[in-house]
Formats: structure tokens, sequence, C-alpha cells
């Protein structure tokens, strides 16, 4: 059975470079930590307050994701990449223009944010759609391009914004970012799955989200994800802070761990996700929350040296980063490729959920080791759910009874032995 369109005119290896591009240039908002101060600085703002814009945009980065697929499928998926692309770059240009906090947060933070979750969810799933034998690579590819265009766009904006001032930095970031994610989505075609293809001789089934939602994976899923998120989110914001309060270093080398984070979060989404194709989806992410929960229970109760305080965050980071590549597979091996964008969009409010919580743990609780022991304790509950639970199908391999696959088994012999009399 064809399953996917796979037409000799279209060549996969442009639609792998298209969505790298896109990937790059949606990866670029997590920059936002340069322009925080330089807005406080030119605009007397509180920095909490500022630095509030980047939690708005996560969440309305989640957000989007839920409403990706229906647009995909009215509008086609270049035209909704492309549309996405011009809005980002219009937020972030209207962002160099803005002189109050309210409307910040309406064009840097809603507007970029659903901008880019669109364009995030659409372009990552229609990707793994393409190569349905290399789902893992294929999401670590895309998703590692998100990184890596954050990772460059910390030094292009940090020197804009040295060289220009931040409101003109809005305004190129903008032009390069549209300019980035249009150009992209002229290389990209979209994939069509009409059956996800059968497993291990077992035909997954494809579930609308309806249908995903009546099954217990769909939320084991979730809270295995929003722990994942939680815990890497939280350490982003929070790594400086985390360096010089509890391992005593200085401001500037504490600083140094904010870029390894970077580094190490891409290299968790380059090695991850194609391991996974290989060993196994959930033992890759078994033993990312291993290593998620001896690295915040290194960070609660052990007397923090600079190498291991270093070794604890890079753990974190590679984990986080290979957490949330590996898991739009996991989702299609579950519930199918057809609907993966939709179904993905709905496991991933546990992004949006997990930027939100972690803040509001540390607020109640009152500081970063009672939050880092709520992590881990979520990390050993999800370590154990990973552990043990199966795909909807896989308890059923076929949908036969005992006489009818026995009589298949019969049609077989009949097949391979043309001697054989039969009916």
């Amino acid at each position: 059975m064809k399953t996917v369109t796979d037409s000799p005119k279209v060549n996969r290896l442009w639609i792998v470079i298209g969505t790298i591009i896109v990937q790059m240039g949606l990866g670029t908002i997590y920059t936002w930590s340069l322009f925080n101060q330089p807005l406080v600085n030119k605009f007397g703002w509180e920095l909490g307050s500022t630095a509030m814009t980047f939690s708005i945009t996560s969440f309305a980065l989640a957000f989007a994701t839920l409403f990706s697929g229906k647009l995909q499928d009215k509008f086609g998926i270049r035209k909704l990449i492309a549309a996405s692309g011009i809005l980002l770059g219009i937020g972030l240009m209207l962002s160099s223009q803005v002189s109050s906090l309210g409307l910040l947060y309406l064009v840097a933070g809603v507007v970029v944010g659903y901008a880019d979750g669109t364009a995030y969810m659409t372009s990552l799933s229609n990707l793994i759609k393409w190569f349905p034998k290399h789902k893992g690579l294929m999401s670590g590819v895309s998703v590692g391009a998100y990184g890596t265009g954050s990772l460059i766009f910390k030094y292009i904006n940090g020197a804009m914004i040295e060289s220009r001032g931040v409101s003109q930095a809005f305004l190129i970031w903008g032009i390069i970012v549209l300019t980035m994610i249009v150009l992209g989505s002229l290389l990209i075609r979209e994939a069509v799955v009409t059956a996800t293809p059968a497993s291990a001789g077992v035909q997954i089934k494809d579930y609308t989200v309806k249908e995903m939602l009546k099954t217990k994976q769909a939320y084991l899923l979730f809270v295995i994800f929003f722990t994942a998120c939680m815990s890497g989110l939280y350490l982003i914001g929070i790594v400086k802070d985390i360096g010089v309060q509890l391992a005593g270093l200085d401001v500037a080398t504490a600083a140094n761990a904010v870029a390894m984070i970077a580094i190490f979060n891409t290299a968790g989404r380059l090695i991850l996700g194609p391991l996974s194709d290989k060993v196994g989806r959930l033992r890759v992410v078994s033993g990312a929350l291993l290593v998620t929960f001896a690295a915040v229970m290194v960070l609660s109760f052990a007397t923090l040296t600079y190498p291991l305080f270093f070794a604890s965050v890079a753990a974190i980071a590679f984990c986080f980063g290979g957490n949330i590549t590996v898991f739009p597979a996991i989702v299609s091996d579950f519930f199918g490729l057809k609907n993966q964008g939709k179904n993905y969009g709905v496991i991933y409010q546990g992004f949006g959920l997990g930027a939100l919580s972690a803040s509001f743990i540390a607020a109640l609780l009152g500081g970063f080791k009672p939050t880092f022991l709520v992590i881990g304790a979520l990390c050993a509950v999800s370590l154990l759910i990973a552990l043990t639970i199966k795909s909807p199908g896989a308890a059923v391999k076929s949908q036969t009874s005992p006489s009818q696959e026995g009589a298949n088994k019969e049609d077989r012999k009949l097949r391979l032995n043309p001697q054989t009399k039969g009916i």
C-alpha cells in the first residue's frame, strides 16, 4: 500500500533543506534573553516584567499548535508557513516601535509566539511524514535546526544590539527571519499520508484527536512530556542564578552556562533523535528521565563545585533537547502519521504548561532546591510510566481469531506450494 505521496518529481532533499531554513529562522526567538536588559535600560521597565514577554511567547507558541493542523488542511503547508513567517517578521519589526509593555506583550509575545508555533508544528510534522522509516532522524534534523538557529543568532542579535541599539536590532532581526522562513517555505512540499505504514507486520491505526483523547496513553504521554519540558525550561530561565547562588560562581563564569545549555540542548536533539530509530524511543526517553533525575538530585543535595555544576546543567539540557525531539515520533508511533500534527499539538501543550508551572512552583515553595525536588519526583513518576507504557494497539497484534489465523496460515502454504491441491 502506498502510504506517503512520493512522486519521482519530488526531491525530498529540497524538502529537508527548506525545513532546516524555516526551523532555523523560527529558533531565533530563543535569543530573547539578550533583549531584556537593553529594553530595561532604554525604557526603565522592571526586568521581571520585561522578561515576562518570553513566557507569553512560549505560551502562545504552544497554544498555536492546537490549531496549526486545521489551518494546514485549509490553506496548505506552503502558504501557511510563508504567512507565519511574514506574521513573525512583522511582529518583530513592530517590536522596534513599541514604547509600552502592553504593546510589547502583544506583538513580541502573542503575535510572534503564535506565528512561530504554527510554522514549527506544521514544518516538523510534514518532514516526519516524508520519511516514515526515519522519524527519529528527521525529527532530530528539524528540531536540531531550531536549536541551531538560536545558537547562531545569539551572536548575530548580540552584535546588532551592540552596534545598532535594541530597537533597530528588532527591525533587522524581523527582516532576516521573514526572508528565511518565506524562502524556506518555497522548497517545502506537502506530504499526503493515506495510511500509516505497518510496523512489525501490524497496521497502526490513524487516530483522530477525539479518538486519541479516549486512550489513557495520551494522558500518560502528556505527563512525561510536561515533566521533560518543565525541567529543561526552568533550568534555561535560571541557570545563571543557580551558578551564582548555589555554586558560588562569579556572574561572568555562571553566564557561560547559558551558552553551554544552548550547545548541549542542540547536541541532545541531533544525537538522541537518530538514536531512537535504532534502540527504541521509549528507551531513549527513559534514559533521559533517569539522567535528569540524577542531575536535579545533585543540584538539590550536593555541595556544588564548578565541574559538578556544569556537568549537571549540561546533562539536563542534553536530555531536554533529546526528549522534545523524540516525542513527535513517539506520538506518530502510538497514534499514526496521518493526524500526527494535530495529535502532537495536543500533547505539545505540556510545553506551555511546563514553561509556566516551574516558575509558579518556585514562587510557591520559595527557592531552587524545593523546585528541583518536585521536578525529581515528577521524573521518577514519568520514568515509571515510560518503562511500562504500551501503544494503544500493542496488546492486539492481529484482529483475527485463532481459526482465522489458521486459515491464513493454510492459505500461505497454498501460495508457497503450487503443487498443493486446494480450493
